[in-house]
């Protein structure tokens, strides 16, 4: 299963080893280059201030509390998201992840995206399941559609009334069709 930076992460994997995959389970990424960026995360890769948004008030994280899902989070769970990030030092990951954003040539990880993105094509036979949070202020429907048009035989779901955090939002329509898709990847 992938979702948001696992896309790009766990279809790096997926294609230096597409061998050890039995089925892909895609939610609200990407694994693809795109110019797209959200200006509340472009913000964030401004220096220095980014540093004061994402590491001084943990700005990137706790914003996702409200601005990931459509339905507000129970507070013990919406804790949880935080719990990692709980000071200046634990947030630099945050910050490093943002700044590395490939969006052209000259970011870090620009090439590596693109060898990714050029081999996502030795994965069209394996069995995949989309399931996507129509609500996303970030992997907005173009990124979904890219999916569809990369790999138009996989089993698909739009969640129109779900947010990037499309568990929190529809795990009670989504949590049976990932059990029967594994059950039925299982069995071929």
């Amino acid at each position: 299963m992938v979702h948001d930076w696992g896309g790009a992460i766990g279809m790096g994997l997926a294609v230096r080893h597409p061998e050890r995959l039995e089925s892909i389970v895609v939610l609200n990424t990407a694994a693809f280059r795109s110019p797209r960026i959200p200006l509340r995360i472009s913000m964030c890769r401004i220096p220095v201030l980014g540093d004061i948004i994402v590491r001084g008030f943990n700005g990137f994280a706790r914003a996702a509390l409200s601005m990931a899902v459509v339905h507000r989070m129970a507070p013990d769970v919406a804790h949880n998201y935080l719990k990692p990030y709980d000071s200046w030092a634990h947030r630099v990951a945050l910050l490093r992840f943002v700044q590395d954003i490939p969006l052209s040539p000259r970011d870090g990880s620009w090439q590596t995206l693109v060898n990714i993105e050029n081999k996502l094509v030795q994965l069209l036979n394996t069995p995949m399941l989309i399931l996507w949070g129509g609500r996303d202020f970030c992997f907005n429907e173009e990124f979904y559609k890219e999916w569809l048009q990369r790999f138009p035989e996989a089993e698909k779901h739009f969640f129109p009334n779900a947010g990037h955090y499309v568990m929190e939002d529809a795990f009670e329509e989504i949590a049976p069709l990932i059990t029967a898709f594994f059950k039925k990847s299982l069995t071929t």
